[in-house]
């Protein structure tokens, strides 16, 4: 049973007459019947009594009258409602993070925006893992953040800042005393911690093999995410090779520039296309972060590795 099969009854049951009732719905004579038909076979009864003449309804139409038309009231009314949720429904911005250092980043941006935008709902996915990607493509996230080297191919990424390759270590580590370090430096200097892939970049990945290779397998701490490697470098039990991530404190490590490597476009990620305002601000007031956590505005070195954004 569907609807058009609950107005063509009901049309035919107000003239009397299959031929008016099409006019009425501006359809086809037979396409009416065909409907009525098979609403009767449905129904398992017949609803009008037609003759060449004339048509009248039969006891069960009468019945089914009431109900026919109680159906489309409440099927119109909860249309009307879902228009209502959809129109009055406040915007949601989906950000996906690999890290509790990217949440730490954005959390000045939407303290920004709980006060000027307080209908905006921020809706946050922690997901350590290239599942974001897939998520970002098929829209479940609107945002993430990247490296320029691990950033989706088919998406647009707008540089935030360049992020130094440093030496983590505790402060009481023997690097600690060091205002630059070497990568010979780092292959004799004990217990390494380790991120793979997406965890850290590819190009930091391939900075830290230059130091591991060199190293006692037995001296390699292999971490599964950044937040236990900084914790197992924050402990004292290894160093770390890592980017100096904006907003990146910690009163027990130090952060010891490597010398030889330049630092790495760190930036934010979305999907080409229209965007909504609120979307729009999102990413101004990225580029508007303070200067005290090593953020820039984007310039015209900005680069986009997909249409350029539609605004």
């Amino acid at each position: 049973m569907n609807t058009t099969q609950l107005e063509c009854f009901l049309t035919v049951a107000n003239y009397l007459n299959f031929s008016r009732a099409a006019e009425h719905l501006r359809i086809t004579q037979p396409a009416v019947s065909h409907q009525i038909s098979a609403l009767e076979d449905e129904l398992e009864t017949k609803l009008f009594h037609r003759t060449s003449k004339s048509v009248r309804l039969t006891r069960e139409g009468y019945l089914f009258i009431q109900y026919a038309g109680e159906i489309l009231k409440l099927t119109d009314r909860s249309k009307s409602r879902l228009k209502e949720f959809r129109e009055g429904q406040p915007e949601h911005l989906r950000i996906g993070c690999r890290n509790t250092m990217e949440l730490s980043l954005i959390q000045p941006v939407l303290t920004t925006l709980c006060r000027t935008a307080p209908d905006l709902i921020p809706v946050l996915r922690l997901i350590p893992s290239d599942s974001l990607e897939n998520m970002l493509q098929d829209g479940s996230i609107q945002v993430m953040f990247s490296f320029r080297d691990s950033a989706p191919k088919k998406a647009v990424y707008r540089e935030l800042t360049r992020c130094p390759v440093v030496c983590l270590c505790r402060r009481d580590h023997p690097l600690a005393a060091e205002k630059q370090v070497t990568v010979q430096q780092l292959q004799n200097a004990g217990r390494m911690a380790i991120c793979r892939p997406p965890a850290c970049p590819p190009d930091l990945f391939s900075i830290q093999r230059k130091i591991f290779t060199e190293h006692d397998p037995n001296q390699m701490l292999f971490c599964d995410n950044l937040e236990i490697l900084y914790t197992l470098t924050a402990s004292g039990f290894a160093f770390a090779v890592a980017t100096q991530l904006p907003g990146f404190e910690n009163p027990d490590l130090t952060c010891i520039p490597i010398s030889g490597f330049s630092p790495l476009s760190f930036g934010v990620v979305y999907s080409s296309g229209r965007h909504t305002p609120l979307f729009r601000k999102f990413l101004s007031l990225l580029s508007e972060i303070p200067d005290n956590i090593s953020l820039h505005s984007p310039s015209s070195s900005d680069t986009e590795k997909a249409a350029p954004d539609s605004r």
